[in-house]
């Protein structure tokens, strides 16, 4: 009901400060690198990774600096990890689903997922968003017979340097409400776990240059902890064992 109120009392306001954004904030690209590969020794583990630019990467050099690469060098020592990366610039959670049925049907036994800044910023509704969340874990899980479904939590986006007042407050409301939805939403699931993105992990200070991306530090601590929680569950569940 606040973003209602919000967006009658300050839309102009809002409007106008969202296209100042887009026209002045720098457009970073997707880093080079491999989006597929294979590391590390140790049970198999198959990986993928789904979602938007921040999974993609942006905000770094190479994709060795970025989420994907950092995580499958966290998994190498406990795993021989065969990954696989699904993301681009821009995505939303509907544009995911569209990919994903249009993907060949693959096993994984692990899914890393970062979805929803840019349905916050395009302005889905919450209900609409939390159908579509519970569409791709049901899709991941079933077509692609994910055991572990980690659903990464959204940013505080009401610390993004990027975003003007009273736009960065209205943003980081809007997600601070879609990622309460997020976390009670994997908590449905034996297959999820809720990865959240809180204040200690988005250290503003090391962002990337646009104020809106990760930046190589961030992708690190991201990593590091989705690797804990992968090598944590997966060695519940594996018949060998894991160290």
């Amino acid at each position: 009901m606040r973003h209602l109120i919000a967006t009658a009392a300050l839309g102009p306001v809002l409007l106008a400060q969202g296209k100042r954004v887009r026209r002045t904030v720098p457009t970073l690209p997707e880093p080079a690198g491999p989006r597929e590969g294979e590391c590390g020794s140790g049970p198999a583990l198959r990986l993928l990774i789904v979602g938007d630019s921040a999974a993609a990467g942006v905000g770094a050099r190479t994709q060795d600096e970025a989420l994907s690469g950092q995580l499958a060098v966290s998994l190498a020592p406990t795993f021989r990890v065969r990954w696989k990366l699904l993301a681009f610039t821009g995505a939303t959670t509907s544009d995911m689903l569209d990919h994903l049925r249009r993907e060949a049907a693959t096993d994984y036994d692990a899914v890393l997922t970062s979805l929803g800044v840019n349905d916050v910023t395009g302005r889905h509704s919450l209900a609409t968003w939390r159908r579509q969340q519970r569409e791709l874990v049901a899709l991941l899980s079933g077509r692609f017979h994910a055991g572990q479904i980690l659903l990464s939590g959204l940013p505080p986006m009401h610390r993004f340097p990027a975003l003007p007042q009273p736009l960065r407050w209205y943003v980081g409301s809007r997600a601070r409400d879609f990622d309460r939805a997020l976390e009670e939403l994997a908590g449905d699931f034996a297959c999820c776990e809720f990865l959240g993105l809180g204040h200690e992990m988005m250290d503003v200070s090391a962002m990337a240059s646009d104020g809106f991306h990760p930046g190589p530090p961030i992708y690190a601590v991201w990593a590091q902890e989705a690797a804990r929680r992968i090598i944590h569950r997966q060695s519940q569940h594996s018949t060998e064992p894991i160290t």
